[in-house]
This record gives structure tokens, C-alpha cells and sequence, in this order.
């Protein structure tokens, strides 16, 4: 009964600690059970929101915590760190980039086929006018 009992908690123990941890309401044990954060980034996470208050998203996690950028973000929140409960969401500069230039490729290829559409509409009155 005891092994049962024991076995019991270790599942419930080995549940808990998949959790989502919310840096808005972890303490500084909650948030060193996260992989990749230790002692010190877990002190400098709390220290700063007793100084300035909850985290309202991750931009501003990642401004007011020193050490944390937008990679580390990243690997946290798979890891399964929140901000508000969100996870972290963010593309990064080559898929932005990416983005753009599509966009542009597609305002380019438009502006083309317009002055195609322009030169052809063009072009049909006058061919008419030399037919008739």
C-alpha cells in the first residue's frame, strides 16, 4: 500500500513539474525548475517585478530581464515559462524578412500586370481604328 502510495505522488510530482510555470506568479523555486534558468535569473526575475510589477507581455520580460533575449525567450517558453499564461510567439528577423519580400515580389508582379493590362487596353482601340 505504501509503494502504491509513494508511486502516487511521484506521478503527481512528475505532472507538476511539465507544468506551465507563470513568471508573473512563480516564486523564485518555481521558476528555477525551469530549464535554463538557475539561481541568479530566477533572483533577477523576481527582484525586478517586486521593483516594477508583473511582466504585462514577453517584449517587456525580455526588456526588464537582463539576460533574457528573444533565443532564450523562446527556449523558455517551450520549456514551458508563460507571461500571463501566453507563450511566447514571436517570428523571428529572417521570417520577417521573408514576409517582406514576398510582399514586395506580389506589389511588383501586380504593378506589372497592370501596365501590361494598361498597354493592351491601349494598344486595342487603335488596332480597330486601323481595321475599319
Amino acid at each position: 500500500m505504501l509503494k502504491k502510495i509513494l508511486a502516487v505522488l511521484a506521478l503527481l510530482y512528475a505532472a507538476a513539474s511539465f507544468a506551465a510555470v507563470d513568471v508573473n506568479k512563480a516564486t523564485a523555486a518555481e521558476l528555477d525548475s525551469v530549464k535554463g534558468i538557475g539561481p541568479s535569473t530566477s533572483k533577477t526575475i523576481v527582484d525586478e517585478r517586486k521593483k516594477h510589477g508583473d511582466f504585462k507581455s514577453w517584449e517587456d520580460f525580455i526588456s526588464r530581464t537582463k539576460g533574457i533575449g528573444e533565443t532564450k525567450a523562446s527556449s523558455l517558453s517551450k520549456e514551458g515559462l508563460t507571461v500571463n499564461g501566453a507563450e511566447y510567439k514571436k517570428a523571428t528577423a529572417k521570417e520577417e524578412k521573408k514576409e517582406s519580400k514576398a510582399e514586395k515580389k506580389d506589389e511588383k508582379a501586380a504593378a506589372k500586370d497592370a501596365k501590361k493590362d494598361e498597354k493592351t487596353a491601349a494598344a486595342k482601340p487603335a488596332a480597330s481604328a486601323t481595321k475599319k
